[in-house]
């Protein structure tokens, strides 16, 4: 099993920036894909951005390519989620997930964090 804890949300303008981080502990990182999922106020949760296990590999949602960059320290046992030119739709909760098996569906997550809020304002 492992456990996810995100941090770095926050408020800031739009066309601004965030990094949000995922910090695991208990079973070996290494061993999972992690992604990055987003749910707006009132709206079902979205994926946002997967990474391989070694982090060689990458995926990311069209409203998101060219903005946000996902990125793993399997040492530091943390995932990243690089977050630039934001825009108020970015507005809502960002969950990180790990899970044995790729892709961008949120059932093939096993283990979630509790979450950051993100608030972008116009």
């Amino acid at each position: 099993q492992v456990q996810l804890v995100e941090s770095g949300g926050g408020l800031v303008q739009a066309g601004g920036s965030l990094r949000l981080s995922c910090a695991a502990s208990g079973r070996t990182f290494s061993f999972y894909y992690v992604g990055w999922f987003h749910q707006a106020p009132g709206k079902e949760r979205e994926f946002v951005a997967t990474i391989s296990r070694s982090g060689g590999s990458t995926d990311y949602a069209d409203s998101v390519k060219g903005r946000f960059t996902i990125s793993r320290d399997n040492d530091k046992n943390t995932a990243y989620l690089q977050m630039n030119s934001l825009k108020p739709e970015d507005t809502g909760v960002y969950y990180c997930a790990a899970g044995m098996v790729h892709g961008i569906g949120s059932y093939k997550y096993d283990y979630w964090g509790q979450g950051t809020q993100v608030t972008v304002s116009s």
